[in-house]
């Protein structure tokens, strides 16, 4: 039976079905504590065959994400619009090399961010200033769920969504594709790539923003994959910036030059 919830899927078919689909829909598998058999066991192995994480939890936690559903132990959220491979993303947004260079596409990366709001308010942004794609890591991210949906006033289906299983690694084939990557951070970290500012940086390329996690910003591995760290001046006594804002002010110092 369906879920009463338009971002969740209750029941151990149904959930076990929508992972053997593997259209990435699948944020994360919720299963009660105690429930056992050999359907449980079937969506465990589809769940790690996926890469979707699975977690147990309290009977009160599956209640209330699938009220008056028969769950059977077994919800799993859903996102609203399956991600995409990484590979058709960045096809579909510049074939080749000189493409690249010459449409200078700008691209948002998201390195584990964990509150849906924030990730839908990056995604309104990004669909504001005309970016092309977003690329997400498959663990410890929020989901693109109704919430994340709802922050971004709906935009977020209107952006190509990619998931990956190394953001690092990412980082890595967008530099082999022509992209420049620049990580947004307010201070100068533990060696690595060279600092600047949004506005001192020159934007006048294909470019992949990288923003932090709401609390620990860049992880090591993400932040030395960067060309380019840049931060953003503040002149009040304010630590940081809320990772939406930040993001959203780096997307159109990206493209304010940029002609329509």
């Amino acid at each position: 039976m369906p879920a009463s919830r338009t971002d969740v899927l209750a029941g151990r078919h149904p959930v076990r079905d929508a992972l053997d689909l593997a259209d990435g829909r699948i944020e994360k598998v919720y299963l009660q504590k105690g429930v056992h058999g050999s359907a449980i066991d079937g969506i465990r192995r589809a769940a790690r065959a996926a890469g979707v994480p699975v977690q147990m939890v309290p009977r009160q936690k599956v209640d209330g994400l699938a009220p008056q559903a028969e769950h059977q132990g077994v919800v799993a959220v859903v996102a609203p619009v399956a991600y995409l491979d990484i590979d058709r993303m960045l096809s579909a947004v510049a074939p080749t090399l000189d493409d690249v260079r010459e449409t200078k596409p700008v691209l948002i990366v998201l390195d584990e961010i964990e509150d849906p709001r924030n990730f839908g308010a990056i995604l309104r942004s990004a669909v504001a200033a005309g970016a092309a794609g977003a690329i997400v890591p498959e663990r410890r991210m929020a989901p693109l769920s109704a919430v994340a949906v709802k922050a971004s006033a709906g935009t977020a289906l209107q952006i190509p969504v990619a998931r990956v299983s190394s953001l690092a690694d990412a980082l890595h084939q967008l530099k082999e594709r022509g992209y420049w990557v620049v990580g947004l951070a307010d201070d100068e970290g533990p060696g690595g790539p060279e600092v600047t500012t949004v506005w001192a940086y020159d934007w006048d390329r294909a470019v992949a923003i990288v923003v932090g996690n709401e609390g620990g910003g860049l992880r090591t591995g993400v932040r030395a994959a960067c060309d380019v760290i840049a931060s953003i001046p503040m002149r009040g006594p304010a630590e940081s910036l809320n990772a939406s804002v930040a993001a959203g002010i780096a997307l159109f110092a990206a493209v304010r030059d940029r002609e329509d």
